[in-house]
């Protein structure tokens, strides 16, 4: 309600009720393992045979999942409803309402197998709906986390085409192999002040790809403009700390483009090497940041979605023709 825009969607939805879920677990076990230890004091009971043994097998070795999967389902109805149209208002309410229920609904199953049908209604309840549910729960997330990586695949060249980003970026954002990687040369290059920013810029230009998609799908929300400009020059003002950890991955995960004559950064013509070529550590990698070179105007502007929340993608008017 209060921080929608950092609510996109179903990771989104995930990693918050996962965290909510876990939390409450974690507080839960602590005194459910606390009060069966104190009947085992009182009684004198020890060993396998305790109570403090047995629920600590059944909560957690058994089901340490169980909780965060409940709320999970929430989540998955909030992250469902923050990719729904804002036109399609009832299907925003209901959703997150329906993932409630059917959290309250499988916590319920859950609870009253092990009270109502005994140990064998608790079995096939855990192998017939929690393990499944779980199963299915982590094979969502996955595709929707290959879903976000398909969108900065897709709509980050946009960019590139208008001067913000180099054209081997969105092949460095596009897979998790790849932003390891980066991550992994930058924590070797920089130490942890290099990591956190270019955990800040991935995070951003995965961002600002999924804000496009939602703008090229008609979803765009009146704000669009402003948080893509905030995105943007968020990107370009950590551009040279992880260029360096950018074109590492880039290298490592693609062939270098073949010799090709090419215009060179600061006018004249001549031939690119392998790693000459656009991208790839010469012009722009190895010079300036890209852009429109000086004298040939403001970058072309891609289609960007219908007015009124197309804009301008062109870098930011105070940064020098001949820095761009």
């Amino acid at each position: 309600l209060f921080r929608r825009q950092h609510f996109r969607g179903l990771l989104d939805g995930a990693v918050t009720a996962g965290l909510t879920g876990a939390g409450f677990a974690f507080t839960e076990n602590i005194l459910y393992l606390g009060n069966a230890f104190g009947r085992d004091q009182l009684s004198g009971d020890s060993g396998m045979a305790s109570v403090t043994a047995a629920t600590f097998f059944v909560r957690i070795v058994l089901s340490p999942f169980a909780h965060p999967l409940f709320t999970l389902l929430t989540g998955i109805g909030f992250g469902l409803a923050a990719r729904t149209p804002g036109r399609r208002r009832v299907r925003r309410v209901l959703l997150p309402l329906a993932g409630l229920l059917l959290s309250m609904g499988m916590h319920g199953l859950w609870n009253g197998s092990a009270t109502l049908m005994g140990p064998f209604g608790f079995i096939i309840v855990y192998a017939l709906v929690m393990v499944p549910v779980f199963g299915l729960s982590v094979w969502l997330l996955v595709w929707a986390r290959a879903d976000v990586l398909r969108a900065v695949r897709a709509h980050l060249p946009a960019y590139v085409a208008a001067g913000w980003l180099a054209p081997a970026e969105p092949a460095a954002l596009a897979t998790m192999n790849a932003r390891h990687l980066a991550r992994d040369h930058a924590r070797r290059a920089g130490g942890r002040k290099a990591v956190r920013a270019l955990a800040a810029y991935q995070r951003d230009a995965t961002t600002l790809a999924v804000l496009r998609r939602r703008g090229e799908r008609g979803q765009a929300e009146p704000d669009f403009v402003d948080r893509e400009r905030a995105l943007l020059n968020s990107l370009w003002e950590r551009r040279e700390t992880i260029r360096p950890a950018q074109l590492h991955a880039a290298r490592l995960l693609a062939p270098p483009p073949p010799a090709m004559w090419l215009p060179p950064q600061q006018g004249g013509w001549g031939w690119g090497t392998p790693y000459g070529a656009p991208g790839w550590g010469g012009a722009p990698w190895g010079g300036p940041w890209p852009g429109p070179a000086a004298g040939q105007g403001p970058a072309p502007a891609p289609a960007g979605p219908p007015a009124p929340h197309s804009s301008p993608y062109a870098p930011p008017p105070h940064i020098p023709p001949q820095q761009r």
